[in-house]
């Protein structure tokens, strides 16, 4: 059955999300795209081959969005706005019964912790209306936990470590930028690192673990130990997991303007008074910084996402594999306009929309990526954009 869709969001990620569905209209019959400003929307509808509705939003405002899932009349809400806006977007489908997708858990606007913990409880409430969540169906969480769930299923009986490694392998040029979301990417990366091993959480401090790896297609780059969501829904829903780590590359020019803004007090995320008035020094960098959106032309190379996991075959014996994808920055901007890393986080809640749509991965409550069948996923990813490899491989170090 085709959808209705309505896309909530119009950043990088938004746009790119909204493009591909635009491709696929045997599955997403109309699409509605809606932002605060409705500027941006109008702005990526005019650049599509088939035309869509847009409509501007206030995403924190529950009650505005039941009244906009029901005047467009969606089947189904696609979240890529921030982060802050899931629950009352999660609001707004439970009110409205429609289904639900996003790329990133819930997170505070006010501290910087992310958790699942606000969205699980949704489950009952989901269920009981017989419409279906689907979290985190980005890349890095999303692609990686169905990567896991794919492992498990077809090569493992049972998992013993896992390494997620996130490789930008792109330059564009400019002495400091953020590939997505500013304010997001330098809150994730100013919180401690921490790691699961032998069921309990290892905190280190922030950018203080670093491997050295040779990444397909990519080469040889610094990957730092940091904490990433999916640590903790893999680590719930596989517990015989071991150790679960996530790993992400940084040259060391990112690394130097990261400690001058962190010591500079630029990264911080609680109001403070400036000419009378109260601002927060994230979202004022974040407005200095260039657009993510805007990256796209001048910037080259590939990404690697991928997981290095580990566990038992069925005969008994330890074995290894390394499952991967990877983008050039340069093709998806032919494509859709865009750099490679909004790519990636842009395509896969489309890949979970559609199976959803079509009743393949559908089922009343809230759910995880890695708690459906992979391999309607892995199947059609190539399909959407994102072929995959997998390759029998070594283990990191622990």
């Amino acid at each position: 059955m085709a959808a209705r869709v309505l896309i909530i969001g119009a950043g990088a990620v938004g746009a790119v999300t909204t493009h591909k569905c635009a491709e696929f209209p045997e599955i997403f019959s109309d699409i509605c795209l809606a932002s605060r400003t409705l500027s941006k929307c109008d702005a990526i509808a005019k650049q599509l081959k088939r035309p869509i509705k847009t409509a501007q939003v206030d995403a924190d405002d529950a009650k505005a969005v039941v009244k906009l899932i029901k005047e467009f009349k969606a089947t189904m809400v696609l979240n890529l706005a921030l982060p802050y806006q899931d629950l009352s977007i999660m609001d707004a489908c439970l009110e409205a019964g429609v289904d639900y997708v996003d790329t990133a858990c819930y997170e505070p606007l006010d501290d910087n912790r992310y958790s699942y913990k606000w969205q699980w409880p949704y489950h009952d409430k989901y269920a009981s209306k017989g419409i279906m969540a689907l979290l985190g169906c980005g890349f890095d969480p999303g692609i990686t936990n169905v990567f896991v769930a794919y492992a498990k299923k077809h090569f493992f009986t049972s998992i013993e470590t896992l390494d997620i490694l996130d490789c930008n392998g792109g330059d564009h040029g400019l002495p400091f930028a953020t590939n997505f979301n500013p304010e997001i990417n330098l809150r994730e990366l100013d919180a401690k690192g921490k790691y699961f091993k032998d069921g309990k959480w290892i905190e280190i401090d922030a950018m203080s673990q670093k491997q050295t790896f040779i990444f397909p297609e990519v080469g040889q780059k610094d990957m730092y130990l940091i904490y990433h969501e999916e640590l903790e829904t893999i680590t719930k829903h596989f517990p015989e997991i071991k150790q679960a780590r996530f790993w992400m590359t940084f040259s060391e020019n990112y690394l130097m303007h990261l400690k001058v803004l962190k010591n500079t007090g630029m990264t911080g995320i609680k109001p403070i008074k400036h000419q009378g008035q109260d601002i927060v020094p994230i979202q004022f960098l974040k407005s200095v910084l260039p657009d993510p959106a805007t990256l796209g032309p001048r910037t080259k190379g590939k990404t690697n996402i991928g997981c290095i996991i580990t566990g038992i075959t069925p005969t008994g014996k330890r074995e290894t594999r390394y499952i991967y994808q990877i983008c050039d920055h340069q093709e998806t901007f032919k494509e859709v306009g865009s750099q490679a890393v909004a790519y990636t986080a842009g395509v896969p809640p489309v890949i979970g929309a559609a199976l959803m749509a079509q009743g393949v991965w559908k089922k009343p409550g809230v759910f995880n990526t890695e708690q459906m069948d992979p391999d309607p996923f892995m199947e059609i990813m190539a399909k959407f954009g994102l072929p995959w490899k997998v390759l029998e491989f070594y283990e990191l170090p622990h």
